[in-house]
């Protein structure tokens, strides 16, 4: 950018107001550049520059993986990726988000399933077999979650390992677009989450009890009694509770009282 060369920032409505004297950095946004302040998250600096989000934007705090991007730098060859809503805008960066990729997602029933599930794997995700080691997947996850090391679980077998590993995935898809053996791994890894989940886990009796319990309308009457209460009797109901201690052993404390339970 020329030095002689003026940008007129944008008038923003109800959009992000930045603090006076605020520097203010010169970004790319679908080729077109925009001047915005610093500081800001990719999503924050795009809505500055005058886009409203019509898709692309959830949770807005890494969550839910809606906001992928890619970006580069002005003289830099390097593709980096990030999410929108984390990743911090700097002074000539190109971006581009990406709400949506086309990934291998084929339709499979968990209830009917037969067989070993390390086949229906195959069957259903034969290009995780395909890997080639190569890392981009691990290098190009904003959640730095090894994703080359579950897709190689995957492969030897380890469901559990794999579901394990990959839990903290957001689905953001931005492992499978860079993927050169075309992978789909967070939607391989979704599905042995939910084998994993289904036939592995061992299943948690009380969680079964309770779920019996809140079908038979065991809690209906406790509940029409919060329905019907003012809520600032709720809010001091809550305030008030016992509460569960942070060092307690899992699966040891009860309440002193148990007439609600």
């Amino acid at each position: 950018m020329a030095e002689d060369k003026k940008l007129k920032t944008l008038a923003t409505g109800d959009k992000t107001i930045p603090p006076e004297g605020a520097k203010m950095i010169p970004i790319y946004i679908m080729g077109r550049e925009y001047m915005v302040p610093e500081t800001l998250t990719i999503m924050k600096a795009v809505e500055y520059a005058g886009y409203s989000y019509v898709r692309g934007c959830g949770c807005r705090g890494g969550i839910c993986g809606a906001c992928g991007t890619f970006y580069r730098f002005l003289g830099d060859y390097r593709l980096r990726s990030g999410l929108a809503c984390q990743t911090v805008a700097e002074p000539n960066m190109v971006i581009m988000q990406l709400p949506f990729f086309p990934a291998n997602r084929p339709g499979y029933d968990l209830e009917n399933m037969q067989g070993n599930p390390h086949e229906e794997l195959r069957r259903l995700y034969p290009e995780v077999f395909k890997c080639v080691g190569c890392g981009t997947c691990t290098r190009t996850c904003p959640m730095d979650i090894d994703v080359m090391d579950y897709i190689a679980l995957m492969k030897r077998g380890d469901l559990r390992g794999a579901a394990l590993k990959s839990f903290d995935c957001v689905m953001c898809g931005l492992c499978t677009s860079r993927c050169p053996a075309q992978i789909s791994q967070y939607m391989a890894a979704m599905f042995v989450r939910r084998v994993f989940g289904k036939f592995i886990l061992p299943k948690a009796e009380h969680l079964s009890k309770r779920v019996e319990e809140v079908k038979s309308g065991k809690y209906e009457k406790k509940l029409k009694e919060l329905i019907g209460m003012k809520q600032e009797d709720v809010k001091k109901l809550y305030v008030e509770r016992e509460r569960e201690p942070d060092l307690a052993e899992a699966g040891k404390w009860m309440p002193k009282d148990t007439t609600n339970l």
